[in-house]
């Protein structure tokens, strides 16, 4: 038995939020990989048991079913759960304001939630993607508006670019608004491009990261690795890239060398990253649920996690890469750049 979830304080906030956060898409059979209610509420009850308390939500999840399972599973102690739901995404086709970041949907769309979770307020409430067209001041106004009237604790944001996030909260700081206490992005061995722009921005506000995604769609769970027929959302893309492969090779190779499971081992290198990194996992059923709460045993070796570094590098681009160029840095500093105290980089 693993140890228990230990806890984390919320980017700049004065949450806590388990080590491991419980992401609850496949609660529901709509989207066909998810588990029914039954299987869903075992899953819940796993995880509280081992002291997890971060529940990750959305209205689009198996089609509002997510939510309504989890108004069932919490209705006994709501308080004890840090629960966070998102809006952005359409709740009707064809309809404009059924859809989108502006501040008619957001409030349609979280009294829904609400309504759905059978809760008076959200812990966190998560804009769920950018849509490039609603102003960024309504957007920042409208949530700050939802906090101060009590129906939402603390906000963040997902699957934007660093941009926005940083005009967002500097515009927030600037006038006295609530600003984003984490962002959620994709994130794993095999897709380290969050590296370039979006973990480094989340570091210079504090902000707490929940990485989705930290087993590349199954990919690095090293089944398609060792069975050429594997069937999974990554069989016929990620899966089929002989870079992917051989990362998941190592990641098989090292979590022999442990005696973890390959998925373990993923999620163990993602919570030793930098910065606040609270990975979120999701399961079909309490079993694979069970195995990557297991990762918290994991302890990877300087050697490890050099091996793991080295195949999954990633090059930053422009212009990262050429402000970093050695000739780059000599006419910058003038030769000092070796004697010059710096703060850390990614």
């Amino acid at each position: 038995m693993s140890r228990d979830l230990r806890y984390r304080l919320l980017g700049p906030s004065g949450l806590r939020v388990s080590e491991l956060a419980l992401g609850t898409m496949t609660f529901g059979t709509e989207w066909g990989a998810g588990g029914d209610a039954a299987e869903s509420r075992r899953m819940f009850d796993a995880y509280a048991a081992r002291g997890g308390n971060f529940i990750d939500t959305a209205n689009r999840y198996t089609e509002g079913t997510s939510e309504r399972l989890l108004g069932d599973f919490l209705a006994a102690d709501r308080d004890h759960f840090v629960v966070a739901t998102k809006y952005t995404l359409f709740d009707r086709k064809g309809d404009p304001n059924f859809s989108g970041n502006h501040k008619k949907n957001l409030h349609r769309s979280v009294k829904a939630s609400l309504e759905r979770l059978r809760t008076d307020h959200l812990d966190l409430l998560w804009v769920h993607m950018w849509d490039f067209t609603t102003p960024v001041e309504e957007v920042m106004r409208a949530l700050d508006e939802l906090v101060r009237g009590g129906t939402v604790h603390h906000i963040a944001i997902s699957d934007t670019p660093a941009w926005v996030v940083a005009q967002a909260n500097t515009l927030a700081h600037a006038r006295g608004w609530t600003p984003f206490t984490a962002v959620q992005l994709r994130y794993s061995l095999i897709d380290r491009a969050a590296e370039r722009d979006l973990l480094p921005m989340a570091r210079a506000f504090g902000l707490a990261v929940t990485p989705w995604s930290v087993i590349g769609a199954g990919v690095l769970s090293g089944k398609y690795n060792t069975d050429a027929g594997a069937t999974g959302r990554a069989a016929k893309g990620a899966a089929k890239q002989p870079r992917n492969l051989e990362i998941a090779g190592v990641v098989n190779a090292i979590a022999a060398e442990l005696g973890a499971s390959a998925t373990q081992v993923a999620i163990a290198w993602a919570m030793s990253r930098p910065g606040v990194i609270i990975p979120l996992i999701g399961a079909r059923n309490v079993q694979q649920l069970e195995d990557n709460l297991g990762a918290v045993d994991v302890t990877l070796s300087v050697e490890q996690l050099a091996r793991l570094e080295q195949v999954s590098a990633i090059e930053l681009g422009f212009p990262h890469d050429f402000l970093l160029a050695e000739a780059t840095q000599e006419i910058i500093f003038g030769g000092t750049q070796g004697r010059l105290e710096r703060p850390g980089r990614w």
